[in-house]
């Protein structure tokens, strides 16, 4: 069985930073893929960050250059720095992973379970 643990969540004046972390754990064979997707209430879930097995990154628009997605591939852990909050970036945050139970296998994604975000103006 395999879980992804998220935290670091919480609330945060406009401006603040925060950092999120995220760990997978169980009957894992290798990481590919992770990252983090938002949801904000009323609103569909989108993309926020990735970070390939490389450690290649990329970024929605409205993260770029506030938001710092990195991994730890020995702790199987995904990160989140997030600095110059908005209010328009609170939301629950969901990290995933890519990844390979066994060899000869497709990878297949996980998710967290969501870890609330929440940014005062």
């Amino acid at each position: 069985q395999v879980q992804l643990v998220e935290s670091g969540g919480g609330l945060v004046q406009a401006g603040g930073s925060l950092t999120l972390s995220c760990t997978a754990s169980g009957s894992i064979y290798s990481l590919d893929g992770m990252g983090w997707y938002r949801q904000a209430p009323g609103k569909q879930r989108e993309l926020v960050a990735t970070i390939t097995n490389g450690g290649s990154t990329d970024y929605a628009g409205a993260v770029k250059g506030r938001f710092t997605i990195s991994r730890d591939n020995a702790k199987k852990s995904v990160y989140l720095q997030m600095n110059s909050l908005k209010p328009e970036d609170a939301a629950v945050y969901f990290c995933y992973a890519n990844l390979f139970v066994r060899t000869h296998v497709a990878s297949e994604r996980y998710w967290g379970q969501g870890t609330q975000v929440t940014v005062s103006s």
